[in-house]
């Protein structure tokens, strides 16, 4: 169990406090004049990662402030409960066990319910491994004899989100077969996407915990309806596979109960693609690369679980945050990673940590004095920087990035990596030390002289990372799992529930029913007005 400690009354917040009256106004290009080596200062290198944080506006008496606050706020305990089966998901009585889905070691059991889920992981990972193998190989077939060509999967949140970002960002490494996702319950996508496909050729993924899930079951009954124009209907099953804790629900709706995989409790939405919601992935890159995923994502579970908190990436990149957020005010984060394949990356990151740590009151469900979450939002580079990067460089309003950028780029034909990293490294620079407003040898007009000037003095993050791989890239979004868990911890916040978004799912059903009896009942008159328009004027 997580304790409750209200970090604003630790002693290393009231230092932090006072240390930022000294450093607010200090600019960073001043640090590094003093300190000629502060580059090989403040980075930690682990596996294929290297992290320079040396462009942050911190010391070593920062960053020994901030670490005493993770010690005070015990966050060593924290991370121990929540890799060994800690109900540390209070408020709904859960486990939290995404690092188990991933650990192929059987070092220790871990229990939850007189089980060791272990062992129940360990035997759905070989069900998905025989699934995966049949598929690909044209050993599974469909209704009609025929090779699957293509896979839709339908669900939502972090049943689409994490699934679809993987496997976007693993295209070099992706099979014969198409991978399509349906997540929103816009029929205007659902048919463009429908009417691409052959029936006779198609793998339907129904995934939905409950399988209930509004949206995934309505375009489930869409898709359903769509196959059996082709499929006979005793032939249905042979299309569909269910990934749900819900087994019977799923066997209602006319899935085979043997390709019927299991969601559990103590896993997550948004922290679930490692599980059989993973599906999707592994049918994408082939089983061999979705085990590599889970392999990298566990070689930064053990880091974050050893490495001593000053050489630890995701505790360092959370206390950095913390020290944005809570001290200069700073509410956003932007993340751009230098890989077109990385574009969903931020929106997975963006329901990773927003729905995790978007909480107003503290673990005794007392409102919270000081402000929890940031604002994640970003683009791929280099065209971020033709979009939104005038902003950070010019604009009024200061927001931490992080920069994501490979070594090595996946083909041998490397001519524009090297433009793509020199731009990657051109930028971080540019933050760091601003422009004068005239180059050597230029005449100019005073006023545009002034236009031209930037300040610099604006913080970010580097990483650099071998290669875009599975390995790395699980290593990649386990880092910012655990930075999301730190700031949970450090904030005194319970992370892995989400009731706000519960709720407005219950608003929207209740709304549901007004629509289709065209009788609106009471609301604010704001949302009756819309209503009431909304009633009058649609067409269907």
């Amino acid at each position: 169990m997580l304790q409750s400690i209200n970090p604003t009354s630790t002693a290393a917040w009231t230092k932090l406090r006072e240390h930022f009256e000294q450093m607010k106004s200090i600019q960073m290009q001043d640090l590094f004049r003093e300190d000629a080596s502060r580059g090989n200062s403040f980075n930690i290198q682990f596996d294929a990662f290297l992290l320079d944080y040396s462009k942050n506006k911190i010391t070593k008496e920062t960053l020994s402030y901030l670490l005493q606050l993770g010690e005070e706020v015990q966050l060593k305990q924290a991370i121990e409960a929540l890799y060994t089966g800690g109900k540390i998901n209070k408020t709904e009585n859960r486990a939290v066990l995404h690092t188990a889905l991933r650990d192929f070691t059987q070092a220790s059991p871990i229990m939850v319910e007189g089980v060791n889920v272990l062992e129940e992981i360990q035997e759905t990972r070989t069900r998905i491994e025989h699934f995966v193998k049949a598929v690909v190989e044209g050993r599974y077939l469909s209704s009609t004899g025929q090779p699957f060509t293509d896979v839709v999967n339908i669900g939502i949140g972090g049943s689409d989100l994490g699934p679809k970002m993987v496997v976007n960002g693993l295209e070099n490494y992706r099979n014969h077969l198409k991978t399509h996702f349906i997540s929103n319950v816009d029929d205007d996508y659902l048919y463009a996407v429908l009417n691409k496909l052959n029936p006779a050729t198609t793998l339907v993924l129904i995934v939905s915990k409950t399988f209930t899930t509004q949206e995934t079951v309505l375009n489930a009954d869409k898709v359903v309806q769509w196959l059996s124009a082709t499929v006979e209907q005793k032939d249905l099953a042979k299309h569909l596979v269910g990934v749900t804790a819900e087994v019977e629900r799923a066997v209602a709706y006319g899935i085979d109960r043997s390709t019927i995989f299991p969601m559990w409790d103590y896993i997550g939405g948004r922290f679930s693609l490692w599980s059989s919601v993973g599906l999707s992935i592994a049918l994408s890159i082939g089983y061999a690369n979705f085990e590599q995923l889970l392999k990298g994502a566990h070689k930064m579970d053990q880091h974050f679980r050893t490495a001593p908190f000053q050489d630890n990436i995701p505790v360092v990149c959370a206390l950095l945050s913390v020290w944005y957020n809570n001290f200069y005010g700073y509410q956003t984060e932007a993340v751009v990673p230098y890989s077109q394949f990385l574009e969903k990356f931020p929106a997975h990151l963006q329901q990773m940590i927003m729905e995790s740590n978007g909480k107003d009151k503290n673990r005794t469900g007392e409102q919270l004095s000081y402000e929890t979450g940031t604002l994640i939002w970003g683009e791929v580079g280099v065209s971020a920087q033709h979009a939104f990067f005038q902003l950070f460089h010019q604009g009024t309003k200061v927001v931490p990035v992080d920069f994501i950028g490979f070594v090595n780029p996946f083909s041998d034909q490397d001519t524009n990596h090297t433009i793509l990293m020199s731009n990657f490294f051109g930028q971080t620079e540019a933050l760091l030390n601003g422009k004068a407003a005239t180059r050597e040898g230029e005449e100019e007009d005073a006023l545009i002289q002034n236009f031209r000037e930037f300040a610099g003095n604006k913080p970010s993050n580097t990483l650099l990372i071998d290669k875009l791989t599975p390995e790395t890239l699980g290593a990649l979004v386990a880092l910012y799992e655990h930075k999301t868990f730190v700031q949970g911890v450090i904030w005194n916040i319970y992370s892995f529930d989400q009731f706000g978004v519960e709720y407005g799912k219950v608003l929207a059903k209740n709304i549901q029913r007004e629509i289709i009896s065209n009788n609106v009942l009471k609301h604010d008159s704001s949302t009756a007005f819309l209503l009431n328009y909304y009633l009058t004027n649609r067409s269907i």
